[in-house]
């Protein structure tokens, strides 16, 4: 599936990625105070820093605002992913630190976070899939290393408990973000890992035990 093009009237590569930052910025915060149907291009403009003729310099709609912005927030989330998950070694250890820094990536970004969460549904039909997708390759990237653990006879698992899980794990990721105004009175991040990584391996090492 291929990224969804969106046009520029400007050239410069370099200039529109750096416009397009100062845009997708803006954006995450007027869509966080105002939801994205309730945010004007002209607001989005003035919060990047530049005029509304400048801004459709960059862009055709606010639409693709949205989509730029949702596009940003799945790749840095997947960059520092594949950073922190080690698909190779397929071990409960790299299991958990992947798990954990996954969360941790969540409690840096949880602005962007929650509004990929909420906004996603508004996108564009053509934009949506493209979007939804990279969401699956993170999962999968978790289903991996699941596998991994299941092929090195750490755990017993179905290939549907391995998906499962890998959803599970992701979406635990996200509710750190969207209900973090329950859990921070709570948990810290520290506390809210150590709780969710122990009651997701208890349950899966329950789950081989079972199998003995």
């Amino acid at each position: 599936m291929k990224k969804r093009e969106v046009q520029a009237s400007v050239k410069d590569e370099r200039l529109v990625k750096k416009r397009r930052d100062q845009m997708i910025k803006g954006a995450v915060t007027l869509f966080i105070q105002k939801g994205f149907h309730r945010t004007t291009t002209r607001e989005i403009a003035k919060a990047s820093g530049f005029s509304i003729g400048t801004l459709y310099e960059y862009i055709r709609t606010k639409e693709d605002v949205l989509y730029l912005v949702c596009d940003s927030i799945y790749d840095q989330v997947s960059e520092r992913l594949q950073e922190d998950l080690d698909t190779n070694r397929g071990t409960l250890e790299s299991l958990r630190l992947g798990i954990a820094g996954y969360f941790r990536v969540v409690d840096e970004m949880q602005d962007e976070v929650l509004v990929m969460y909420q906004e996603v549904k508004s996108l564009s039909k053509d934009a949506l899939p493209y979007v939804l997708k990279k969401e699956l390759e993170m999962v999968e990237m978790f289903e991996q290393v699941i596998n991994g653990c299941v092929e090195n006879g750490e755990l017993d698992l179905t290939e549907e408990q391995v998906k499962m899980i890998a959803h599970n794990i992701f979406v635990q990721g996200q509710m750190w973000a969207f209900r973090r105004w329950s859990l921070k009175k709570i948990y810290t991040i520290d506390d809210y890992i150590k709780l969710q990584t122990d009651l997701l391996f208890q349950g899966i090492i329950a789950e081989k035990s079972k199998q003995i």
